[in-house]
């Protein structure tokens, strides 16, 4: 159940075929193993499950929703979204910077 209640939560909604979604995947890959226990990263596949895009109100892909803890949307992003910018997004809404040490 997205977003999950009682941590910052993540949605990437994009197409596994979409380039800049496909530029993002590696990325959203690495951060959801370095937060798992911290926050949830999630990737939804828009094109294969349409409800999210209603739910969500997705205009464009990819995009990237981020949520409270008290599953209140509080920042999204149209477009491709490095890195550095979801970390500092995250930071921002209280989780501690993963260690990316030895990950990918």
């Amino acid at each position: 159940n997205l977003p999950a209640k009682g941590r910052v939560t993540m949605i990437d909604l994009g197409a596994k075929k979409c380039i800049p979604c496909k530029m993002i995947a590696p990325i959203i890959a690495r951060l959801e193993a370095a937060y798992k226990g911290s926050a949830d990263i999630v990737f939804i596949d828009v094109w294969e499950n349409r409800e999210p895009v209603q739910r969500f109100k997705i205009s464009a892909i990819p995009t990237q929703i981020f949520f409270n803890e008290q599953g209140k949307e509080v920042y999204r992003h149209v477009g491709f979204l490095d890195e550095t910018s979801i970390i500092e997004q995250m930071t921002k809404m209280g989780v501690p910077k993963p260690d990316l040490k030895g990950k990918g």
